[in-house]
């Protein structure tokens, strides 16, 4: 989906991570089933960009979660909420202005040592890559590690 301004894709998204309608990341993975197919590349775990524990306490939930626990069961892959360490509070890659949606230097951690593992990471809307780009770095020198990305939304 593309993540327009006044786009129904914005408008659900926004309703799961602001409104408290976690259940929207349920339907937003079985539209996701219908359109992606992991025979060939199954990967070995599921992992969602994770929140700061203080933004986690403030909605109450990551709205990644439920989308990355149904694919889970679709494709019978297990996830890994807990791989991903967000070391930094900050506000959302879309709310930065463009200098500070480069400084992403640090602000994820491995929890566990991962080696030879596919992992397929899960972001709800792709904005600079900057998140995504931070996290896969460090899966991939952590061991001999293959990243894949999943993103609900593509803004530009």
């Amino acid at each position: 989906m593309e993540f327009e301004k006044e786009n129904l894709s914005r408008k659900i998204i926004h309703e799961l991570k602001y409104k408290s309608r976690e259940k929207a990341g349920k339907i937003l993975a079985e539209w996701t089933t219908e359109r992606l197919d992991l025979k060939n590349e199954k990967p070995d775990l599921l992992v969602s960009v994770p929140l700061h524990p203080k933004k986690l306490k403030e909605r109450g939930y990551n709205q990644l979660h439920l989308f990355t626990e149904t694919l889970s069961k679709f494709y019978e892959v297990p996830f890994g909420h807990d791989l991903i360490k967000r070391n930094h509070y900050s506000k959302a890659q879309a709310l930065k202005d463009r200098q500070h949606r480069l400084e992403t230097q640090n602000t994820f951690s491995i929890t566990e040592n991962i080696s030879g593992k596919h992992i397929l990471l899960i972001d709800d809307v792709f904005t600079t890559g900057n998140t995504i780009a931070s996290i896969a770095w460090e899966i991939l020198k952590s061991g001999n590690n293959k990243v894949s990305v999943l993103v609900m939304a593509m803004d530009e």
